[in-house]
């Protein structure tokens, strides 16, 4: 990513990625340095740890591919919370988060979220310390713009995506400039283009909100990189500085 006339690549960030692991065998893992653990609950309810990270299910590599392919040369630390089944819960995705703010990430992704509003204040508590420790946490909106959390706590940065958003250019809903009755759900959230990058650097298919919010991840730990003292806030403010804002006539309300 260019910034400020030099181009960053994510060298010295830590990118956590909450979700299924990594496989690191996958091609687009190649020549890339990632550590982790998995997480499950208890019979108390508490979160244990193993050293085991591997993927099961492909979502959590993909995740991490799309990461790599903006900035190639962050950390990765897997934290894997669902199986082969895509199945988690709030509280091992708060447990995601604490465990990767503890263990020196800078950008938290979370291409997942739950609707259930009975588990915001639960996500929002970690989310807060998380902030507090100076991690971005990014997580995905809801593909039909219904209510889904993290991705709609103030403290979180929520990103959506759609089908016609064909380029590397992304858009900023900003919530300050736009009513929420005018843009809806995604007041407040970017909208990316949510593809897969293909070798030859080109966009491929469309995989939806879980490949965009890596992206503005990616673009996050480029940021990080070339910023390393500053709060989530600053790193957050360029995103959206960088990015277009859209009229009315854009089309996604």
């Amino acid at each position: 990513m260019r910034y400020r006339g030099k181009e960053y690549t994510g060298a010295g960030v830590t990118v956590a990625v909450v979700d299924s692991g990594l496989n690191m065998n996958h091609p687009t893992m190649e020549g890339a340095y990632a550590d982790g653990w998995g997480l499950q609950l208890g019979a108390t309810g508490h979160a244990l740890l193993s050293s085991s990270f591997y993927d099961d299910s492909g979502h959590g590599t993909m995740v991490a591919g799309s990461i790599l392919a903006v900035a190639p040369d962050v950390r990765l630390l897997a934290i894997k919370i669902m199986g082969g089944d895509h199945k988690t819960s709030a509280e091992l995705m708060a447990a995601g988060i604490e465990t990767a703010a503890k263990n020196g990430a800078r950008i938290i992704n979370l291409s997942l979220g739950t609707p259930n509003m009975g588990k915001a204040l639960l996500l929002r508590d970690c989310i807060s310390n998380a902030v507090k420790a100076g991690c971005l946490v990014i997580s995905s909106a809801h593909p039909k713009g219904e209510r889904t959390y993290p991705a709609d706590l103030p403290e979180a940065v929520g990103v959506s995506s759609h089908l016609d958003c064909q380029s590397d250019r992304y858009y900023y809903f900003n919530h300050a400039r736009f009513p929420k009755s005018e843009w809806g759900a995604l007041s407040g959230k970017f909208l990316a283009h949510g593809r897969d990058r293909l070798a030859d650097g080109s966009l491929g298919k469309y995989r939806g909100c879980g490949t965009a919010t890596a992206h503005i991840s990616g673009l996050a730990a480029c940021i990080a990189s070339a910023m390393p003292d500053s709060t989530p806030q600053q790193i957050l403010e360029v995103i959206e500085n960088q990015a277009l804002i859209p009229v009315p006539e854009f089309g996604y309300n």
